[in-house]
């Protein structure tokens, strides 16, 4: 390996993905290893694009939003537009993160409630066929 570049192999390590997850992203236009043979190389830019879809899919950002933000960076603005991109998605994410908390944990207790009225039932069942022998 060079400085330069990682293998396939070293990216695997490197990132704690598959190979399957790097030709996926290549074959989304995601990232754009350098060919030699059969072997493909990875450059800098494809580690910090990596990087940055590993991150965008942990926050449940969606391949699309993540390709239209990794495309800002060639905007020419010194990033902004791609910041200010990211920020208005991340915010909506957040939204949407937080609204499932809150569904979530009412899910929960639901199913606390019924776990607990069905331990009450199960006991009162045994109750009444201990009673009945």
């Amino acid at each position: 390996m060079t400085e330069e570049t990682m293998t396939i192999r070293e990216m695997c390590e490197a990132f704690d993905v598959t190979p399957r997850t790097l030709r996926f992203y290549e074959a989304k236009e995601l990232l754009f290893p350098i060919r030699d043979g059969q072997k493909r190389l990875f450059t800098k830019r494809d580690r910090a694009r990596l990087k940055l879809i590993l991150r965008g899919k942990r926050f449940g950002f969606s391949l699309e939003e993540i390709r239209q933000l990794l495309d800002l960076y060639h905007v020419g603005d010194q990033q902004v537009t791609q910041l200010t991109k990211t920020y208005e998605i991340a915010k909506d994410r957040l939204n949407d993160m937080e609204r499932q908390r809150e569904e979530l944990t009412e899910a929960i207790e639901d199913l606390k409630d019924q776990l607990a009225w069905g331990e009450k039932m199960i006991a009162s069942m045994r109750a009444q066929k201990k009673a009945a022998e």
